[in-house]
């Protein structure tokens, strides 16, 4: 069995009497936690930061979108048959450049407009927000469609757009059969949806203490990727961690001289509270460091490519 694949629950590799348990193939989002994880974090990681009030709006935002997922109504994603076809040809069942949206997406978006405009919003965002209350829905399809094909044209509007559609991709990819599912040829996109990874984590606890899992961008999902591999060009011979001195060390660029991109990696070893999407947005200066060495991130994290 090659490395990442799914095993039997109860299976083993190796040496039965004596072997390790194989790690999880992918793990699927829970949307009652997700969004309500990543706020918390976002709001510890605030207190002293340089960038604390951005942190704290984006926070906000974290719990717009927890309550946006608690909120929608049920909503049925591809039945058995669909998924079956498209694992089969090696596609993932979500695509999100492909995928036939409903209405719920939408109403996740009033939900979420409605909870944040509560809040001590900037002015800003306000003008921002109203502008998007007045929008037609051809006009949110389109800027729905606009984003999820990375031609984002009305940034401001974009973030709003882009985080309820995290949300709404979330709770169609943690309705999924997970039994029927597969990683994909291309390691570095998700399983479900198709989208680049956020960051990475590499696990402290659990089945398989120090596997890699991915998690998607969008739908949240966390997928094994094996370690010591770019998840871009899929080299294994010039990568290397660079981080900030002196600080905790959870946090990590992984670099590769092959294509010359790099991946943030979050270490549970060093801090078992980091959040992939939180301590991605509250690391930026990591970004800005290995950015002027030459490299070019991955891929974006979807509210920074808009907002």
């Amino acid at each position: 069995m090659r490395q990442g694949e799914a095993t039997p629950k109860s299976g083993w590799t190796g040496n039965p009497l004596g072997g390790v348990k194989a790690p999880e193939a992918l793990t699927l989002p829970d949307p009652a936690t997700r969004f309500a994880r990543t706020a918390a974090r976002l709001e510890a990681l605030s207190d002293g930061h340089p960038m604390m009030e951005w942190l704290r709006f984006m926070g906000q935002l974290a719990q717009a979108q927890d309550a946006a997922a608690r909120e929608i109504r049920p909503f049925a994603g591809p039945d058995q048959t669909a998924v079956d076809q498209l694992v089969e040809a090696r596609m993932p069942p979500l695509a999100a450049d492909g995928h036939r949206r409903n209405r719920a997406w939408r109403d996740g978006l009033t939900i979420l407009l409605d909870d944040i405009n509560q809040r001590s919003t900037p002015q800003p965002a306000r003008a921002v927000i109203a502008k998007l209350r007045d929008c037609q829905i051809g006009a949110l399809e389109a800027l729905a469609d606009e984003f999820l094909h990375g031609a984002v044209t009305d940034a401001g509007a974009g973030l709003y757009v882009a985080a309820a559609l995290q949300v709404y991709f979330t709770r169609l990819a943690a309705g999924l059969p997970a039994a029927s599912l597969r990683l994909l040829p291309q390691r570095g996109l998700c399983p479900c949806c198709g989208s680049t990874p956020v960051s990475g984590v590499v696990t402290a606890s659990g089945r398989t203490p120090g596997t890699r899992y991915l998690y998607c961008s969008l739908c949240a999902t966390a997928w094994n990727h094996v370690r010591a591999t770019c998840i871009t060009c899929g080299e294994t011979r010039s990568l290397s961690l660079k981080g900030i001195e002196d600080d905790s060390g959870a946090i990590k660029a992984e670099t590769c001289n092959e294509c010359h991109t790099y991946a943030k990696m979050l270490y549970q070893a060093r801090d078992m509270k980091v959040d992939p999407f939180a301590d991605d947005l509250a690391t930026l200066g990591l970004d800005l460091l290995v950015a002027e060495a030459g490299w070019a991130r991955h891929a974006p994290n979807p509210l920074l490519l808009v907002g």
